[in-house]
């Protein structure tokens, strides 16, 4: 596919008056089950709010902080914020208070916009320099240590300010170009090491501008499902930017997208597009597909004969489409690596999907697609997207596998005050070193080993990458996740199960006699993935873990954390 989107500039300003040109009076943003703000409903807000923020002395190059769950809300005050020249920075609403307070303080934000979930976490703050905190959801509360306005007084405030203005097309008289920072985003790595990646608006732009033209093709008249947290650059770009660009509609979830929740939802909305981590298809596989395939005897037999199993599979993906409202075009899935075995069902079946990968100091995309290309192989992340140059630096000649190198327009400008982070990490001629080993394929298909940080380097030599044992254990219907160790020169599997089913498989049995079943999986479980790997890489034994693993936003465990 090859599409010829243009703008003028290339800024997210640009983007936002072009698509409400095209699309004005189409559905922009909604909570699910609520009636959308059209494109020039936003822009009226956007522009209104950015008078008022400038009112306040907010100036170009400021921070603004928003830390909050998706909303209509969070996307006019990030909007807003980036119309003057702002700078904002998202904060993960899953973070603890000390990253949080670390944040604010660190980009010396003088405005938070926020929701009454997180307040707690804010009310602590100590050596501040925020002026005012805005609530996202007009949750109103009075202290003494904040100035607290909740979003719709402010919104009021902002229009009857605006219509005073004689320039009200957007506030000219700030000039934003494509080289100045629009976002600030502190990761959290599994690494543990958090750094504050500063991407420009042609950095995300670029970006946007990529994927629609030469990755996935959508329509102004398609709903985009969001379900990821809009303080990732995954979210923001490709499920915000980049169905703004071309005329979508947003509807966000407003609550954890469980799948009674997202059957209801997907019901009435019926979305087109739904940006998504590995995790969600990886459960919905596991319970949907392999459940059916395990409880029932007759079908398992008969998926036996040839062409049979594909005829099943399809029949499942006609109602894992169903279950998504009916109308779904594309699920992308990046931000981790998916399950071979689930990739292969949904390839099998025909299941609409796409798989990405990308940094988010590559804002984020770097290899995806293209949409229709019947040579991306399974377990690959498709091709790198035009305008990014990819090459992979001292490869293993035994396997092709090194060290991915990223260069293009979309790569970050730095690490916020750390120049020393951004020399290690972006070399003198502009090339990304992403930290990920990987490979390509005779189709030019990029296929991602893991990170080099979490490469076991073994006594005899041999190099062990977890990440390829752990997409093995976690296709066992009794596994929930896993995370694979070096213990004093022994490999180990810590397995967190699922209990859900083995409860539904012990109820007839005594604590005791339960406790004795896992130990037996246990045992199964080395049995039947040893035999899967090669000698250097057996795994000396699995143990029980009995709670999740902590993760970061994208689902990626938080390797760190359990390292010896």
């Amino acid at each position: 596919m090859a599409r010829n989107i243009i703008l003028k500039e290339n800024t997210i300003n640009c983007l936002l008056e072009t698509s409400v040109e095209k699309f004005g009076a189409c559905p922009a943003l909604s909570m699910a089950l609520e009636p959308p703000l059209t494109y020039n409903d936003l822009f009226r807000s956007v522009s209104a709010m950015a008078a008022m923020l400038k009112k306040q002395d907010v100036s170009k190059g400021d921070k603004i902080a928003i830390l909050g769950e998706n909303s209509p809300n969070w996307g006019i005050a990030c909007l807003a914020s980036m119309r003057i020249g702002a700078i904002v920075v998202p904060i993960l609403p899953d973070f603890p208070e000390s990253d949080i307070h670390h944040i604010i303080n660190d980009s010396e934000a003088k405005i938070l916009f926020t929701t009454q979930k997180q307040m707690e976490k804010v009310l602590g703050i100590q050596d501040h320099k925020l002026q005012t905190v805005i609530t996202l959801d007009d949750f109103s509360a009075e202290t003494d240590v904040l100035s607290i306005e909740p979003i719709s007084q402010f919104i009021e405030k902002a229009r009857s300010f605006f219509r005073q203005i004689p320039d009200r097309m957007g506030l000219k008289s700030t000039a934003v170009n494509e080289d100045d920072v629009a976002s600030i985003i502190y990761t959290s790595g599994t690494s543990g090491h958090s750094k504050a990646v500063m991407l420009t608006h042609k950095n995300f732009i670029t970006n946007v501008l990529t994927t629609s033209n030469h990755v996935l093709e959508i329509h102004p008249e398609w709903t985009f499902l969001s379900i990821l947290p809009l303080s990732h650059t995954y979210e923001f770009t490709l499920g915000f930017l980049f169905p703004l660009l071309n005329g979508a509609r947003i509807v966000y979830v407003g609550k954890t997208p469980t799948p009674s929740v997202l059957e209801k939802i997907c019901k009435v909305e019926k979305p087109q597009v739904i940006p998504a981590v590995p995790l969600i298809m990886e459960k919905i596989y596991k319970k949907k597909v392999l459940a059916a395939f395990e409880k029932k005897f007759v079908l398992k037999l008969i998926s036996k004969v040839p062409g049979v199993k594909i005829k099943i599979y399809r029949k499942i993906r006609d109602k894992l489409v169903e279950f998504f409202g009916g109308q779904l075009e594309i699920m992308a899935i990046g931000g981790a690596a998916i399950n071979r075995e689930a990739e292969t069902f949904l390839k099998k079946s025909g299941f609409p999907y796409l798989i990405g990968y990308g940094l988010t100091e590559s804002a984020p995309l770097l290899a995806g697609g293209p949409q229709g290309d019947e040579t991306i192989a399974v377990g690959s992340t498709g091709k790198p997207i035009p305008g990014v140059e990819i090459k992979i630096v001292d490869p293993d000649p035994r396997t092709g596998i090194g060290e991915i190198h990223a260069r293009g327009a979309n790569i970050m400008k730095g690490y916020y005050k750390n120049p020393q982070a951004t020399r290690e990490t972006v070399d003198a001629e502009g090339w990304l070193h992403t930290g990920d080993l990987g490979h390509f394929d005779k189709f030019n298909n990029l296929y991602i080993s893991g990170r080099s940080k979490n490469m076991i380097l073994m006594a005899n030599g041999e190099n062990i990458y977890p990440e390829a044992i752990e997409d093995k254990i976690n296709s066992c219907m009794h596994v929930a996740e896993s995370l694979v160790i070096e213990d004093n020169g022994r490999l180990e599997a810590w397995v967190y199960l699922d209990y859900d089913l083995i409860d539904e498989e012990t109820k007839s049995r005594s604590q005791q006699q339960k406790l004795e079943y896992i130990d037996e999986l246990l045992l199964r479980l080395k049995d039947t993935i040893n035999p899967q790997l090669s000698s250097f890489a057996q795994l000396t034994r699995f143990v029980e873990h009995k709670e999740p693993f902590q993760k970061t936003a994208t689902s990626k465990i938080k390797r760190y954390l359990y390292q010896h």
